[in-house]
């Protein structure tokens, strides 16, 4: 059962050259080194669905959710040295970084 205090942590990344597959590969495995952050209850990596609605967007390259029991485990994942690893090796990949944070409303 889901919990209110699990903390949800979504990240929409745009790649820096967007029809580089080598580039895509490169962040994507840069995401898969960054699961082993061990506050991380549950990990996603995506690309966008090929859904059509006004209110989608799909024109980012990768996506990363992590689902951290609290809002402090989140906080330890931000200084992580697995995820401070990962900034540093991935940050000439993408030209655009959104995040999106939320917490249980129930």
């Amino acid at each position: 059962m889901l919990t209110q205090d699990l903390f949800v942590h979504h990240v929409y990344f745009w790649l820096e050259h967007p029809n580089s597959v080598e580039e895509k590969a490169a962040l994507l495995e840069g995401l898969k080194k960054l699961s082993k952050v061990t506050t991380i209850k549950q990990f996603h990596i995506g690309t966008a669905a090929p859904t059509n609605r006004d209110v989608i967007d799909t024109s980012y390259a990768l996506s990363w959710l992590a689902i951290f029991e609290t809002a402090a485990d989140q906080d330890a994942y931000q200084v992580d040295p697995i995820h401070l690893e990962f900034v540093d090796t991935c940050k000439h990949l993408w030209k655009k970084v959104v995040v999106y944070d939320s917490l249980g409303a129930y």
